[in-house]
């Protein structure tokens, strides 16, 4: 799995976003599958208009997560999340500034609202189960 500081660095070599773009989907393809039994309601990320699912796990209080979604861009974004949020607490997680994040990538403005709010209402979820963690420690 790549870091923050290669997949920054890697998109700052990209200079269209046609290939931003096909680097997303790159990384989407990279995504590793989640089996059909987590493919539930449970793990449903609502707020977005692809199929996503995500499911955490917690150890020594840093989280990680694994998701699926049925678009392919969907998992783009999904695997920079997944980068972003890798083996982070819950304080790390809470102070997190996502859409800088994406600013910094080039991807901001070239997602679409639907896109955008998606991609926050995944972050929204990641921020929702650390702190439910968090209650039930």
């Amino acid at each position: 799995m790549e870091t923050l500081e290669s997949l920054i660095e890697n998109f700052s070599f990209l200079e269209s976003w046609e290939d931003k773009y096909q680097y997303l989907i790159d990384l989407g393809e990279h995504l590793e599958p989640l089996p059909d039994n987590l493919k539930t309601d449970a793990f449903k990320v609502a707020g977005c208009q692809s199929e996503v699912w995500l499911v955490p796990s917690c150890e020594n209080k840093k989280f990680s997560f694994k998701a699926d979604s049925d678009a392919i861009m969907v998992k783009g974004i999904i695997s920079i999340l997944l980068i972003i949020y890798d083996q982070k607490d819950l304080f790390e997680i809470k102070n997190i500034e996502v859409q800088k994040i994406f600013a910094k990538l080039g991807l901001e403005e070239h997602l679409s609202p639907s896109r955008r709010n998606g991609m926050l209402s995944m972050v929204e979820k990641i921020r929702f189960y650390a702190a439910q963690f968090e209650k039930n420690v």
